[in-house]
């Protein structure tokens, strides 16, 4: 799997857009530091998802963020996966 290319967008938003395509309808917020993430994902697909199918569903969408020797994501150090009903 090689990590897809938008011109001109950063990684973040790169992320973000991967996200978003995965979890249509979704909130996503992408913080960085290096090669490090911090995300959150708020969605009404989750509602009634344990934490671990929901987490698979954000992983699912940045695996080819996170696979080769040169992958931009390292870590995922937080991910919140959230419904609008527990913020």
């Amino acid at each position: 799997m090689s990590v897809p290319s938008w011109s001109g967008e950063s990684i973040e938003e790169q992320v973000t857009t991967a996200i978003q395509t995965a979890i249509p309808e979704s909130q996503v917020q992408v913080q960085s530091n290096g090669n490090h993430f911090e995300i959150t994902v708020i969605s009404a697909l989750f509602e009634g998802k344990g934490l671990l199918e929901k987490q698979r569903m954000v992983y699912s969408a940045i695996t080819p963020f996170m696979s080769g020797p040169n992958a931009p994501i390292h870590a995922v150090d937080r991910l919140k996966t959230l419904t609008s009903g527990t913020l």
